[in-house]
């Protein structure tokens, strides 16, 4: 287990390299203490999903049927996470990335994966800090020898308090199936308590949606703390997802992405979806910024 705190005295990071460089903790300077932004996990847990954020590539969600098809050519995908029925956010998120430099408040990482499946990749993460903000930008070059779709994306645990609201404006949602997979897609406005247009609470219950029509512009607020979180997302993330299990959980999901889940076999193109089509050599970059304000 390796953990490096990155601190510029308005906010600090928890980086693990070798959990998929993720983050255990993700804080800011407030009245003389440190308030968590993202959830604090344990910095030595050994399980991804109990991180503060983690890194979504080669793609994102889940892939039904066992791969998926391209170019004339099915491509399999194996199972990845014990407990899932179907492979689950790419192999990015569990892998053990390397520094390739370090600073006060700025880390830069690197990954070289044969797989999963088809996929032949390199990909770059950096954090930085710069005041009360977070910086997260990913970049992923094809290595295959092949053209593959590719995707990629944010998912960090926001902390969830009771007032807290969220402002995300978006067109459409997907609605999820028991195995989590989608089911339909429906404007936002069947369904009010997802309608994020303007700020309104969590929904009391369970959510696990991806919504799409996002103008890359989110905010998030805790009015007991006196905290709000600007979120913005580069022009390739412009779709996201919103997870939480009920109204009583300590956190949610605000989760940047370039496509919704399964978009290899949702009908239509790769590309309709949001998946972008790397020829040999050829780089998906993404970003996001994370302000935090009084």
């Amino acid at each position: 287990m390796t953990a490096i705190e990155l601190n510029n005295s308005a906010a600090r990071i928890v980086v693990r390299p070798d959990l998929g460089a993720g983050l255990t903790a993700f804080d800011v300077r407030q009245g003389g203490g440190w308030q968590a932004i993202l959830r604090r996990v344990d910095p030595a847990t050994a399980n991804p999903f109990a991180l503060s954020n983690i890194l979504l590539v080669p793609f994102s969600g889940r892939v039904s049927g066992g791969g998926f098809s391209f170019d004339g050519t099915f491509h399999a995908l194996p199972r990845n996470v014990e407990a899932e029925k179907y492979p689950l956010h790419g192999n990015g998120f569990s892998a053990n990335w390397d520094v390739i430099s370090q600073s006060a408040d700025a880390i830069t990482l690197s990954l070289s994966s044969d797989g999963p499946g088809p996929f032949r990749y390199e990909a770059t993460m950096y954090y930085r800090l710069e005041g009360a903000s977070l910086v997260m930008a990913l970049s992923v070059v094809n290595r295959a020898k092949i053209r593959l779709p590719y995707g990629a994306g944010f998912h960090p645990w926001f902390v969830r308090d009771a007032d807290t609201t969220l402002s995300a404006p978006a067109g459409g949602v997907w609605l999820e199936q028991p195995d989590h997979l989608p089911k339909a897609y429906e404007p936002v406005a069947s369904h009010p308590d997802m309608d994020f247009n303007q700020p309104r609470p969590l929904p009391a219950r369970w959510i696990n949606n991806w919504f799409d029509g996002w103008d890359g512009k989110a905010r998030i607020e805790w009015p007991a703390r006196g905290l709000a979180a600007e979120v913005t997302a580069s022009q390739a993330l412009r779709q996201y997802v919103v997870f939480s299990p009920a109204a009583d959980a300590d956190f949610f999901c605000f989760e940047p992405v370039t496509h919704p889940v399964d978009a290899f076999n949702l009908p239509g193109s790769a590309e309709d979806h949001g998946l972008k089509i790397l020829v040999p050599s050829e780089t998906l970059a993404v970003e996001t910024r994370i302000t935090v304000t009084a």
